[in-house]
């Protein structure tokens, strides 16, 4: 995709990144690979392997306490031990917010990145996929305890992925976190809080500062929508509350692209059909697990501390993201402050889906690649 940019940390201090193609004063600026997208073929679903696993009494940051925490995660692929007897092939994928690790599992993900030659190869790597505190077949408040539920932070769902794969899987070292979204933002607290534990990283549509903005309004604005309803009776709902179902078009509408609403929706018919799908799709998700999965973000801001990452570092963002704007030139402010840090601002077209791009990965699997091969060589030089 000759149209993106490649900013390594050398070139990116004092530039503007230009959407398009990178200036040819930047001697040291990479166009990204070409982006290659193949029509849909069937796909034969890997044998993920499903696990539980049940870490005891656990206090969270809050001072709050839960009984009983319960992490489901599935792996793929087989350990593969160095010299010394450690694993060396680990790779953590991390979902979004509201989702799980099946999101990250699906059929486009299994088939643009986890076949047989494709970036995330199970015949090479030994890939962890978790559904964190508050997600999936993890613990969270749709279990039972509802708003009693424990309230969790984005540094509590990293110390729990730390925990296990450092205690339950036996792994020193993570090869590489990939991350998408909330899965990104903690793959940047993962390089800040555990620096020895973790490669390299790859961050997609994820910022490494505090949410703000846009960001942060829709999020209050849905959190507002679900506390201020009367139907939310403070957790113990029957049914979806309303508040929540009638916000949700307004998050789905954000998650998506303006290229891509603008030539998918021509009329009323069609932006009320998309309207009533997202009524739809709020109808089945439970409201409390979304609140505090939207909340858990309140205590994300690795800005301070990006100097201390040692992990490589290749981010991902697209121009059509709506909830990370490109035009604020967040990323490539901030990334220069990590050394060696590499970027892609991919743009946006009609067939992308904004944020939710992340879902899309033949879109951008490519640059997996290309980030799983400067790792494979930085480990090759390495002494």
């Amino acid at each position: 995709m000759s149209n993106s940019l490649v900013v390594r940390r050398s070139v990116v201090l004092g530039a503007l990144v230009a959407v398009g193609c990178a200036p040819p004063s930047h001697p040291k600026a990479s166009a990204s690979p070409p982006m290659s997208v193949t029509a849909p073929v069937d796909v034969v679903r890997p044998a993920f392997q499903e696990h539980d696993v049940d870490l005891g009494r656990y206090t969270f940051r809050s001072g709050e306490t839960l009984p009983s925490l319960r992490i489901h995660y599935a792996t793929l692929g087989s350990p593969h031990r160095d010299a010394s007897g450690n694993v060396d092939n680990a790779v953590l994928v991390l979902h979004w917010t509201s989702a799980s690790s099946e999101a990250v599992r699906s059929d486009q993900y299994v088939r643009s990145l986890y076949g047989a030659g494709k970036p995330l190869d199970p015949a090479s790597h030994y890939l962890v996929f978790v559904d964190n505190v508050g997600h999936g077949r993890s613990s969270k408040p749709s279990d039972g305890l509802h708003a009693r539920f424990p309230h969790y932070g984005y540094r509590d769902m990293v110390d729990i992925q730390h925990r296990l794969i450092s205690e339950q899987l036996g792994i020193r070292r993570l090869r590489a976190i990939v991350g998408m979204s909330m899965g990104g933002m903690h793959a940047w607290l993962w390089a800040e809080n555990h620096p020895n534990d973790v490669e390299a990283i790859m961050p997609v549509v994820a910022l490494p500062t505090r949410i703000t903005g846009r960001n942060l309004v829709w999020r209050r604005i849905v959190s507002r929508a679900i506390r201020t309803d009367p139907d939310w009776k403070n957790g113990d709902y029957r049914e979806p509350p309303r508040g929540w179902t009638e916000a949700f078009p307004l998050f789905r509408m954000m998650l998506d692209g303006v290229p891509h609403l603008q030539a998918t929706i021509p009329d009323r018919a069609s932006a009320d059909a998309f309207v009533q799908s997202a009524v739809d799709q709020a109808s089945v998700m439970d409201a409390n697990d979304v609140l505090y999965s939207l909340e858990s973000s309140e205590d994300y801001d690795p800005e301070a501390d990006l100097g201390k990452i040692r992990a490589r570092v290749f981010a991902l963002n697209f121009t059509d993201d709506e909830f990370n704007p490109v035009e604020l030139g967040t990323l490539e402010r901030l990334i220069a402050r990590v050394p060696g840090a590499e970027f892609v601002i991919q743009p946006g077209t009609p067939s992308s889906h904004g944020h939710l791009t992340q879902a899309h990965p033949a879109l951008w699997a490519d640059h997996v690649g290309a980030f799983m091969h400067r790792v494979d060589a930085a480990r090759r030089e390495a002494p």
